[in-house]
């Protein structure tokens, strides 16, 4: 038999060491070479591949998936991780493995509240989380500034600014971050002031709408928002076909007898204190809602619970748990469960975790629960609303937390060490993110056309 190797190891490579690997890489695999994309020859056709997600969906959400994704270019880039996925995979990457986020575009990225309830900026989306390498999400990210970008109304100048101010945030910070301690990076979060301290004071007071608005999204708040007294009941609201009543589970029993059930196998993964806590509360409601633009079509639930009165609620969502869609090209997760892959990945690299997160199963559906909305807010992507002038600041403050993230994960100095001190990354993602961009257009007219030949339905409406 074997010996397994020892957990901890006195031989470790110290950070010189380490970055000066990360330089040797650059011989083999030349940073410029991260700017080259080209569409591969054997590339399949885009809509075909929502077509293979869309068989493992309720039907009768996909077409709301669908007309999501035709509002914009954009839109359709946030819906296509499996598309970008699989063209990313045609190219050569580094070998610096980190966890990634896997689905890393300028949506996914918010303020929510750690245990302490203080606010906390950081990734929000782990769906599609697997170890891969780190560039296939800033790769993600740079193709949504262009994208986002010009959906907000922005020119190629503006763009290419917002490119530019990312990906010298990253490379920066990860320099940074390669010479911390490890406790020091394992407890590094990127608070409201130290946002503040970067700001200027226009940007700001737009920071602490975006604060405010947050810290009043709070359980009692989705109880006035999200609910109606019928019959002296307090119930949650329905809002057809986004918010329906969950009548059934999935083999058709009576949704009330699998509740149960389904908070029976998310206790099992709960620390001893959280079950405590939550067997204070006891299920009044429960309803079925659509989320997400990518995500639309998995199975998604809100629980609303009550505990000491109704002037102390909690809601929890379930969210359905697929197979990442980095997984044909890296490997199967080693979580048997992918709710416990997508909660392993948030707690490894989200800076805060929400205190309720946890996993599960039922009738074959792995899921992963959270609190819905508790302290949760972000930059909404509205022409109407959103400034140019803040662009980039924006754009700096999430390739921050996406450096953060990667350097908890991965090797900091080894990645730091490839990436050098001059702007050649910069120069490489700016040529990637516009010829991306150029392909997701392409893509999005794809949609467009199959729309409007009958080929796929789609909603009336997707909001």
């Amino acid at each position: 038999m074997s010996t397994p190797p020892p957990i901890l190891t006195t031989d470790k490579l110290s950070v010189e060491q380490r970055m000066a690997a990360g330089k040797a890489l650059r011989i083999q695999f030349p940073v410029s070479a991260l700017g080259d994309y080209s569409p591969a020859k054997d590339r399949p056709d885009p809509v075909s591949i929502l077509e293979e997600q869309a068989k493992s969906r309720l039907p009768d959400l996909v077409p709301i998936r669908y007309a999501r994704m035709l509002t914009s270019p954009f839109a359709f880039l946030r819906g296509g991780a499996a598309i970008m996925a699989r063209d990313l995979s045609s190219s050569p990457n580094s070998g610096l493995m980190v966890q990634t986020c896997g689905d890393m575009h300028l949506a996914n990225f918010g303020v929510f509240a750690s245990a302490e309830r203080n606010l906390i900026f950081g990734i929000n989306d782990f769906d599609e989380t697997l170890p891969g390498p780190w560039e296939w999400d800033l790769k993600r990210l740079v193709a949504s500034i262009i994208s986002a970008g010009k959906f907000l109304g922005a020119d190629n100048e503006t763009g290419e600014a917002g490119v530019r101010a990312a990906v010298n945030s990253y490379r920066t910070r990860m320099k940074k971050f390669a010479n911390k301690g490890n406790m020091e990076l394992w407890y590094n979060t990127i608070t409201e002031d130290k946002i503040l301290k970067t700001l200027t004071p226009a940007e700001q007071k737009r920071l602490q709408k975006i604060t405010d608005k947050a810290r009043a999204r709070t359980h009692l708040q989705v109880l006035g928002k999200m609910t109606d007294l019928v019959d002296n009941k307090i119930q949650i609201r329905i809002n057809e076909p986004f918010i329906i009543k969950a009548t059934h589970s999935l083999s058709g029993r009576p949704i009330g007898e699998t509740l149960q059930e389904i908070l029976q196998s998310y206790f099992l993964s709960l620390g001893d204190e959280r079950k405590h806590l939550l067997r204070h509360y006891s299920i009044t409601d429960v309803a079925r809602k659509v989320v997400g633009v990518g995500s639309v079509g998995t199975r998604c639930w809100i629980i609303y619970l009550t505990g000491n009165s109704s002037a102390d609620p909690l809601f929890l969502q379930v969210k359905e748990a697929q197979p990442s869609v980095l997984e044909p090209y890296f490997g199967q997760s080693k979580y048997p469960n992918h709710g416990q892959r997508v909660v392993s990945g948030q707690r490894l690299i989200q800076a805060a975790p929400d205190i309720f997160l946890g996993w599960g199963e039922f009738e074959g559906v792995h899921f992963y629960v959270r609190q819905l909305r508790d302290m949760k807010g972000g930059v909404e992507f509205d022409p109407a609303k959103v400034k140019l002038e803040n662009f980039s600041t924006y754009c700096i403050l999430c390739a921050w937390a996406l450096a953060l993230a990667h350097a908890k994960s991965g090797d900091a100095a080894m990645i730091s060490g490839y990436i050098g001190n001059n702007p050649a990354l910069e120069d490489a993602m700016v040529r990637f993110g516009f010829s991306y961009d150029r392909q997701t257009d392409q893509d999005y007219q794809s949609l467009k056309s199959a729309a409007h030949a009958g080929r796929i339905s789609v909603a009336s409406s997707g909001s």
